[in-house]
């Protein structure tokens, strides 16, 4: 991957907090859903219920796609991200506390949270590495993606 490129995706990454993921259910069918997430270069980290249905799915079905976009009024302004990737279940409890330090960093103007932030044994926490990232910038033409195998 080239310099530019890798910096171009870095720079969506600090752009945006929020993206789509989309796990596999047990009948087949792809459930995508929305979540938070920080990064640690091309490594997203997102977190969920201990219980909940992508946690579940992961658990016996580490492919994951998610994407990473927002909403303009200008067509030729579209720019994203897709990924194919896998997701692991963060079990380093050092890992886990500094992914959980960094979360409230991507929102520097919210006010305090309401509730103290979970503990690594309350939530459980992915490492997503990608294994194809796609680049969308409308600005180099109609639908042109940058496709990156990693």
């Amino acid at each position: 991957m080239g310099d530019e490129i890798k910096q171009k995706i870095l720079a969506l990454l600090d752009q945006h907090r929020i993206m789509t993921v989309a796990t596999l259910r047990p009948d087949g069918w792809p459930q995508a859903t929305t979540v938070g997430y920080v990064n640690d270069g091309l490594t997203l980290y997102f977190l969920c219920g201990l219980d909940s249905q992508k946690a579940k799915n992961l658990a016996r079905d580490d492919r994951l796609s998610l994407t990473i976009d927002h909403d303009t009024a200008d067509l030729m302004a579209i720019t994203g991200l897709s990924m194919a990737a896998r997701a692991q279940a963060v079990e380093d409890r050092a890992e886990a506390e500094k992914v959980l330090r960094m979360l409230p960093l991507k929102y520097p103007e919210a006010r305090p949270l309401p509730m103290k932030m979970p503990s690594p044994d309350e939530v459980r926490l992915f490492r997503v590495t990608p294994s194809v990232i796609s680049v969308l910038d409308y600005a180099k033409g109609f639908g042109h993606t940058d496709l990156i195998i990693c």
